[in-house]
C-alpha cells in the first residue's frame, strides 16, 4: 500500500475496533492532510463519541457533514450527530 490519508484513516478504524477507540483517536489526529476527506472527520466523530467527548464530536460530525458530497451518506452523519445532540 501506499501512504495516504485514506490508508491511515483505514488503519486507525481498524486499531479502533481491535484495541479501543482512545487508541484509534490517537492515531486519527496524528494524521496529516486529512482535512478535506470527510471519512477522517466522520471517524474522528465517532471515536470522540465512543471516548465521552461529546462537543469535540459535534464538531466533527459537522466538518464531516459539509466535506461530504453524498446526501445519503451526509443524511446518515446528520442522524448521528441529531442522536448526539439529543443526549444531552
Amino acid at each position: 500500500m501506499i501512504p495516504s490519508p485514506v490508508v491511515a484513516v483505514n488503519r486507525a478504524v481498524a486499531v479502533a475496533m481491535a484495541q479501543g477507540p482512545a487508541a484509534g483517536l490517537a492515531l486519527l489526529l496524528r494524521i496529516e492532510g486529512a482535512n478535506d476527506f470527510y471519512p477522517y472527520h466522520a471517524a474522528r466523530a465517532d471515536l470522540l463519541r465512543r471516548t465521552n467527548q461529546i462537543e469535540a464530536a459535534a464538531d466533527a460530525y459537522e466538518q464531516a457533514i459539509a466535506r461530504c458530497g453524498n446526501s445519503a451518506e451526509r443524511a446518515h452523519l446528520q442522524r448521528q450527530l441529531d442522536k448526539l445532540q439529543n443526549r444531552s
